[in-house]
């Protein structure tokens, strides 16, 4: 009884220190189209996607470990997996929608289901220390992963809703090509930022996070520029009928 006890106290407490902080990030991006705020409806669908997303990439992630050692090929491979679930989560539940009307709404539905997926991967990383009392340690643990790793999937998802928001007025061959360069920078950011976390000694974490901080710093500025971006001409009078 004392094992189910701590077991599910355990449980409790990583999604609590998994979820919180999340939370708070998402209020955070969120305020970013106050103006026009997304249906909640599928802001929550976004997030809840992202976060399912995490139980099909565990299974696949380990699979390519069976063939690959820890190095730059995997932890490649991890981060293009990683960023093809966050995208296909809000691609299935969000993306197709008729709400997603302006260039804003891609960076902000990737990011709802990057920080899904993050809540997931951070409370998984934090069960096992409270499983065993080490709550010091799971309280760094969870610091660090608010400081650090929910940001880079931020980061990353953000890349890609960026590149998305750029091209919401081009063609379709442009989109394509904004949506492919996105993908690579992505996936790189995020490939570069675990190789540091596993080759690099604990005394430099806090630089690559400051790393990762600054590339933050680089998509709120981008935010601004998509939100000042205008349809053309020929766009207003494809999507808006004339007036009677």
């Amino acid at each position: 009884m004392i094992d189910f006890l701590t077991g599910t106290s355990a449980v409790t407490g990583a999604a609590f220190l998994g979820f919180i902080p999340v939370l708070v990030w998402l209020i955070f991006w969120l305020f970013e189209d106050f103006r026009h705020p997304e249906p909640r409806r599928l802001i929550i669908f976004a997030f809840i996607a992202g976060a399912c997303s995490v139980l099909m990439v565990i299974p696949i992630q380990r699979f390519f470990a069976g063939f690959f050692p820890l190095g730059g090929w995997l932890l490649l491979i991890w981060a293009l997996i990683e960023e093809s679930a966050k995208f296909g989560a809000a691609w299935i539940v969000a993306l197709r929608n008729r709400a997603v009307d302006e260039p804003i709404d891609y960076p902000v539905y990737l990011i709802t289901a990057a920080l899904g997926f993050a809540a997931v991967e951070n409370s998984l990383f934090l069960f096992n220390p409270l499983l065993q009392g080490l709550f010091v340690e799971s309280a760094i643990t969870g610091n660090l992963r608010f400081i650090g790793a929910t940001l880079i999937h931020v980061l990353g998802s953000a890349v890609i809703g960026t590149a998305l928001a750029f091209s919401f007025f081009r063609s379709t061959t442009e989109k394509i090509l904004y949506f492919v360069c996105g993908v690579i920078l992505a996936v790189a950011l995020h490939a570069l930022f675990n190789m540091f976390i596993v080759l690099t000694g604990a005394d430099q974490i806090l630089m690559v996070f400051l790393g990762v901080w600054v590339g933050i710093i680089f998509i709120l500025i981008s935010l601004e520029r998509i939100k000042m971006l205008r349809p053309p001409a020929w766009w207003e009078k494809l999507v808006i009928p004339p007036k009677n």
